[in-house]
């Protein structure tokens, strides 16, 4: 039996070959499939009150307009990060796949970690139920109109961000982007009174053991960052950054910074070993002052944050990196930008956070990033560079290998997974066979297989795209094989992990 955890419990009970359409209206219904013929009319009778008792009590719940609140009560505080490893899904584009499209492909790269620059409402219902964390983006151009009070935040806030919680993990806010440092001063003036009236609007709605504040900043924070122990904060920003900074260490948030050894290399080619930007075997550098050697210039970025924190004041403050890419072309005047480099970078630098390792500097305390970016994004203005950016090409097929399955084999015939949107009332599991197979057919098919099995079947109501395909398991299997080998299944159709599910067998 799959088991949804509770904050997702709305049961709907169907008896198997049965229509559950008399109530689509609930908005995460459940079906549950029974096997009379083969499971006991004990267990039988034993379930069916079960679930006939929660779905009553739920029903009341929403009746009474108490479900959203429920489900509010039910939430757990969250990190705003799962692992070390999350990318960046931009949409500067007219050529991008479907939302639902995306939650597949991250789910087949068993990404969990994403962040998005807007509140996008259709990426943000296509995420529901996916168990991906997503951060999303208050944009630059709302500052203003969100620094003069907490009214205007509350209602971007329950627009954008509560009536998606808890199915959507949203578990962060990013106020603007990279505003210390950028051109618009008055934007500094208003960076602080805005993070705090968003906070105070989360607070008000019980949400901020749910979803963290922060606001990413660039490279242009800093006054110098070389060697790394020499970092501080240029004089004019400091000014704002401070405050700031004590604002998120009172919350609880890191310090979230843009870092990108690319853009170094691009600036100064004759000085920079690329062998040092993209991980490969060099020299490295040599801090005089901490005594410590540096082999890649990311690691030597992120301890230039630490450096500048410290002499700020917060020594214990974490960083976690916002953004962090290498373009796979540009222009004739950006030196570096290939395909080869970016495969490069971006392969060395997630074998480097797989290893769940800290810098020199704060060896204890992983790192952890977000790719810069998920697709190219061919509307950005700008260089050359600035739209190619992407692990992914738009049909799902990798841009280049850096370990990552795509939806599309980029030279040959689509892979199992098929990279296109379905309209379903639930998981269409797709057997190996040339003909799809109907889920109450389906479920029938296993329980001949499987022997007595209970099983719970998502029903969200939403735009996506089958989980994956398998074969049938064999017959006459010992029960511990037939688990161990059920169990496989499931984790391969990321199932297990997404929904958050237990697997039983019964047989």
């Amino acid at each position: 039996m799959i088991v949804f955890p509770p904050e997702s419990w709305a049961p709907l009970l169907s008896v198997s070959g049965s229509s559950s359409s008399s109530l689509s209206f609930l908005p995460m219904a459940r079906t549950l499939y029974l096997f009379p013929s083969v499971v006991s009319s004990h267990i039988n009778v034993l379930y069916i009150y079960i679930y006939i008792y929660i779905y009553i009590y739920e029903l009341l719940a929403m009746m009474h307009g108490g479900f959203n609140n429920l489900l509010s009560r039910a939430v757990l505080t969250v990190y705003a990060f799962q692992g070390n490893y999350g990318v960046n899904y931009g949409m500067i584009a007219d050529n991008l796949p479907s939302p639902g499209s995306v939650v597949t492909l991250l789910k087949a790269a068993k990404i969990k970690n994403t962040r998005i620059y807007t509140a996008d409402h259709e990426v943000l219902k296509a995420f529901n139920g996916s168990g991906i964390e997503i951060i999303v983006g208050l944009g630059n151009q709302f500052l203003t109109e969100m620094s003069v009070g907490e009214d205007p935040a509350m209602d971007w806030i329950k627009d954008n961000v509560q009536p998606f919680l808890p199915g959507t993990r949203i578990v962060g806010i990013a106020v603007g982007n990279e505003i210390l440092g950028g051109d618009d001063h008055e934007l500094w003036e208003v960076l602080l009174p805005t993070v705090k009236n968003v906070y105070s609007a989360l607070g008000k709605l019980g949400l901020t053991k749910v979803v963290q504040v922060l606001s990413p900043h660039s490279e242009a924070v800093f006054e110098n960052s070389y060697p790394p122990s020499s970092c501080v904060f240029k004089e004019d920003i400091l000014v704002y950054m401070k405050p700031l900074l004590q604002f998120f260490s009172q919350a609880g948030s890191p310090f979230y910074i843009n870092a990108y050894p690319f853009l170094a290399y691009k600036s100064d080619p004759v000085t920079i070993d690329i062998n040092y930007a993209l991980f490969k075997s060099n020299k490295g550098i040599h801090d005089p002052k901490t005594n410590l050697h540096y082999d890649n210039m990311f690691e030597a970025q992120v301890d230039a944050g630490y450096a500048a924190l410290e002499k700020a004041g917060f020594p214990k403050m974490e960083i976690i990196v916002s953004e962090t890419g290498w373009a796979s072309k540009g222009d004739d005047n950006e030196p570096g930008a290939s395909v080869e480099n970016a495969r490069a970078y971006n392969h060395n630098l997630r074998k480097r956070l797989a290893k769940k390792k800290g810098t020199p500097y704060r060896p204890k305390l992983a790192m952890r990033a977000y790719i810069f970016a998920l697709f190219n994004e061919n509307l950005k203005p700008g260089p050359t560079s600035e739209r190619n950016f992407g692990l992914f090409k738009p049909d799902g097929s990798i841009a280049y290998d850096i370990g990552f399955t795509g939806l599309k084999d980029s030279s040959g015939p689509p892979s199992p997974v098929p990279f296109q949107v379905q309209k379903s009332s639930g998981w269409f599991l797709f057997l190996d066979f040339p003909q799809k197979i109907h889920p109450v057919m389906l479920l029938r098919s296993w329980s001949i297989r499987l022997g007595r099995v209970i099983l719970y079947i998502a029903s969200h109501s939403l735009h996506h795209t089958p989980a994956a395909r398998f074969r049938f398991l064999k017959g006459g299997m010992a029960r511990s094989e037939l688990l161990k080998e059920y169990n496989n299944k499931f984790q391969a159709l990321e199932l297990t992990g997404a929904l958050g599910c237990n697997i039983s067998l019964y047989s």
